[in-house]
């Protein structure tokens, strides 16, 4: 019951210690803007979340748990979902996914479909954030990649040197 106690108290600590930082996308319409490169940013957040699960769950299982390296995943499980939800939140959802006119019978499925997949990222991203659950990144996975067949299908831009395209009017 000591070990219980404590495990909840440290693991409280560190993550009301833990900074809230914002790593999504300027919110100034600058025009740059390098869509599959978010997405390559959000397969590398899963990844991580998915590392920290496995060394959760290892490190829980063992006849000493070392609290402190626990304590230390549980936060880079929690920071790697917190940027994940940046990018969709700060990035897709409130500068890429533009809301599309209701009577547009083409635009308006395509913008909701993105809509209830960007919704479900940030709510599969919770839930990786309560558990070790590895079922969560599986989701976060297939939503992704949905979320990129839909997204990038119809508006693949052609990049420039840098991989930026350099459209404002786009979207």
């Amino acid at each position: 019951m000591k070990h219980a106690t404590f495990m909840l108290i440290a693991l409280s600590a560190a993550l009301l210690a833990a900074p809230s930082m914002a790593f999504a996308h300027c919110q100034i319409p600058c025009g740059i803007y390098n869509d599959p490169a978010r997405f390559v940013l959000l397969e590398e957040h899963v990844t991580t979340i998915e590392k920290s699960m496995a060394q959760i769950q290892a490190l829980a299982k063992e006849a000493t748990p070392n609290w402190n390296q626990i304590v230390r995943w549980v936060n880079n499980k929690e920071a790697h979902a917190d940027e994940l939800t940046e990018i969709v939140t700060f990035y897709f959802m409130a500068q890429r996914v533009k809301p599309a006119d209701p009577s547009n019978r083409a635009a308006q499925p395509k913008y909701l479909r993105e809509i209830t997949l960007l919704h479900q990222m940030v709510v599969a991203a919770m839930k990786a954030k309560q558990t070790t659950d590895l079922e969560h990144c599986a989701k976060l996975r297939e939503l992704i990649a949905k979320f990129k067949a839909s997204y990038l299908g119809e508006h693949a831009r052609p990049a420039t040197e840098h991989g930026h395209t350099h459209d404002p009017s786009h979207r």
